[in-house]
C-alpha cells in the first residue's frame, strides 16, 4: 500500500524522499515557493554510488513509482499524510510559516520522524535522563516543539553525508556517504507498524538488479540516533576553526588521539544515560569512514557563508554533559570557537 509522506527540508530531505519514492509511497517535500515551483517542473536528482560502482548514479523522481510534489509552507493540506519528516536545520523551524505549520502537524497528532543533527526536545523528553534538563539553551528557539506529544516524536541517525553541489540548481543532491537511517522507535505499536513497513519497502528496492544503499532501519533503543553525538563532536563541529573551516577528515585525522578521546568521551555521556555499549558505533569504524569525508560538514560551511543560527548539537551535548558532572574540556574548547564565530557573523550582520 502506498504511503504519504510530508517532508520539511526539500535539500537533504530528498535522498529519503527519493528512496520512498523508489519503494512506491508518495512524499510532498515542504520548501520555499522557487524550489517549489522547480521541482513540480522538473522532480528532484539525487546522485549516489552504489557497491561496486565507480561512479555516482543520477537517480530522478519522475523515474519512481512513487510520486513527488513540493509545497510552500502555507499550503500544506496535512489530512492527506501518514507521516511527516523533519528535514530541516533546526534554526529554519524559527521561521514564521513553519512555526504555523508546526503547530498544525502538533495539533493533528502525526506521527513525526526527525532526520535533523539536531533531536527535536520532544524527543529528548522521552529519555528519562534527559527529561528534566535545562537543554532549551541550545535550541534558537525552544518553543517550537512546546506543541508536541514525546511519544510521536522519534528521531532517526542522520548518518549518511550528501549536499547540494554549489554549481547546480536546488533539485540536486549528492551524497558523499551512502550509510543508512537508523529510527528509533515511536510510542505507539501502531506507528512502528508503519515504520516498519518503509524499512521493508526501501529494503526491497533493486536499481538495474543492484542494491540500493541508504536503508531505513528501526531499533527499539532510544539511544541508536545518539551515536551520531560522538561522530559530530569530533569531526563535524570541529571544521569549525578561528579561521578558515577544515574537513571531517582533516578535524577528525589532524589528532586521532585528541579525536577519539572525545568521541569516546560523548559515548560515555550516552551510556551515562541508558544508552548499550552494542547503540554506539566504534571510533575506528568512523575514523575510517571520516577518511573521505573532503569537505567542511555543512554547520562549517553554513558559519563561513555567514549564517548566525546553526545546529548546536555542540552546545547540547555540553550542557548534558555538565548536568551529569561530566565536562570535558575539549568540548568546551569547541562550544567557545562555534560561539565566537557566530558572534562575529551576528555583530558583522548587524542582527
Amino acid at each position: 500500500m502506498s504511503r504519504n509522506i510530508l517532508i520539511l527540508g526539500a535539500s537533504y530531505g530528498s535522498l529519503l524522499a527519493t528512496k520512498l519514492l523508489m519503494a512506491g509511497h508518495n512524499v510532498t517535500l515542504v520548501c520555499r515557493k522557487k524550489t517549489a515551483e522547480l521541482i513540480n517542473r522538473d522532480g528532484t536528482e539525487v546522485r549516489i554510488k552504489l557497491r561496486d560502482e565507480p561512479t555516482h548514479r543520477s537517480i530522478f523522481s519522475r523515474d519512481q513509482p512513487g510520486k513527488l510534489d513540493a509545497t510552500s509552507p502555507d499550503s500544506v493540506d496535512l489530512s492527506r499524510y501518514d507521516l511527516v519528516g523533519l528535514a530541516m536545520q533546526e534554526p529554519q523551524y524559527t521561521n514564521h510559516t513553519i512555526r504555523v505549520l508546526m503547530i498544525k502537524i502538533a495539533a493533528a497528532k502525526l506521527p513525526c520522524l526527525s532526520i535533523m543533527n539536531m533531536p527535536p526536545l520532544p524527543y529528548l523528553k522521552r529519555i528519562p535522563g534527559l527529561a528534566d534538563m535545562n537543554l532549551e539553551e541550545a535550541y534558537t528557539n525552544a518553543q517550537v516543539w512546546e506543541r508536541f506529544t514525546p511519544g510521536l516524536v522519534t528521531l532517526c541517525s542522520p548518518d549518511p553525508q550528501a549536499f547540494r553541489p554549489p554549481e547546480e540548481a536546488a533539485n540536486v543532491l549528492h551524497v558523499g556517504l551512502p550509510t543508512n537511517f537508523k529510527a528509533s522507535v515511536f510510542a505507539d505499536e501502531a506507528h512502528n507498524l508503519l515504520l516498519r513497513e518503509l524499512e521493508a519497502d526501501i529494503d526491497a528496492v533493486r536499481l538495474d538488479g543492484h542494491d540500493v544503499p541508504v536503508k531505513l532501519k528501526v531499533f527499539e533503543s532510544l539511544f541508536v540516533p545518539l551515536a551520531k553525538w560522538s561522530m559530530l563532536l569530533t569531526g563535524n563541529y570541529r571544521c569549525i576553526t578561528p579561521e578558515e573551516p577544515q574537513s571531517i577528515r582533516d578535524a577528525v585525522h589532524g589528532d586521532l588521539a585528541v579525536s577519539q578521546s572525545i568521541y569516546e568521551h560523548v559515548d560515555s555521556v550516552a551510556r551515562r544515560l541508558g544508552a548499550d555499549p552494542q547503540d554506539q558505533v566504534p571510533f575506528a569504524k568512523y575514523a575510517k569512514a571520516a577518511e573521505s569525508l573532503l569537505k567542511p560538514s555543512s554547520a562549517a560551511r553554513a558559519v563561513a557563508n555567514g549564517a548566525p543560527f546553526i545546529e548546536r548539537v555542540d552546545l547540547l551535548v555540553k550542557l548534558i554533559s555538565h548536568q551529569l558532572g561530566m565536562s570535558n574540556a575539549n568540548i568546551d574548547r569547541t562550544v567557545q570557537v562555534v560561539d565566537q564565530k557566530l558572534n562575529e557573523r551576528i555583530e558583522a550582520g548587524g542582527i
